[in-house]
């Protein structure tokens, strides 16, 4: 098994293509330890000091690291971590495991603007997001603020804010007149 590694825009963040399926579909963000229980792929990645958070893509995994972890030190342990789950025949993910758009549901009058907010959203930015190691999801929608959730290489990474208003703000506020600002969450 060959693993590849790219970098990403966030230099805490570095995305592994292990050559095969990640994910099916959809993707799966592990902002902590904690929340990695329903993955024995997360939760190997975890056990690695240093590790902050981990995301998995179709066909990547981005991992992010302490600030005082230097690459070179747990590259190899996570290269081997990740081999090691491949060639275990472990599931990437338990059995309980839902896989759905990413977006937040929106109920209310604006149910079509939120449509084509989504719509833009999957077929403009989460494909070149992706590419980077992570995914922009819809959070919400009020008086014309779009407020999204970023995860993976995005979560933390420092042209975040430009990615958001010189890039994704621009293209809603292009085609979709009521939209005046794009704002992350947390």
């Amino acid at each position: 098994m060959f693993i590849q590694t790219e970098s990403t825009p966030n230099p805490a963040t570095l995305k592994f293509l292990p050559g095969q399926a990640v994910l099916d579909m959809g993707t799966a963000d592990f902002p902590t330890a904690d929340a990695a229980g329903s993955s024995p792929l997360a939760q190997r990645l975890f056990a690695v000091e240093g590790v902050t958070g981990v995301f998995f893509g179709t066909d990547f995994v981005t991992i992010t690291k302490d600030d005082g972890v230097e690459w070179d030190h747990i590259k190899p342990s996570l290269l081997g971590a990740i081999m090691e789950h491949y060639q275990s025949g472990q599931p990437v993910m338990g059995a309980d495991h839902e896989v759905t758009s990413g977006h937040a549901e929106h109920t209310g009058e604006d149910g079509e603007v939120v449509g084509q907010i989504k719509e833009l959203l999957d077929s403009r930015v989460r494909p070149a997001v992706a590419q980077d190691g992570g995914d922009i999801t819809f959070h919400g929608f009020d008086r014309g603020v779009v407020y999204l959730h970023m995860q993976g290489a995005c979560a933390g990474c420092p042209s975040s804010t430009l990615t958001l208003k010189m890039g994704i703000e621009n293209l809603l506020r292009h085609y979709i007149p009521e939209v005046t600002e794009v704002r992350p969450v947390a």
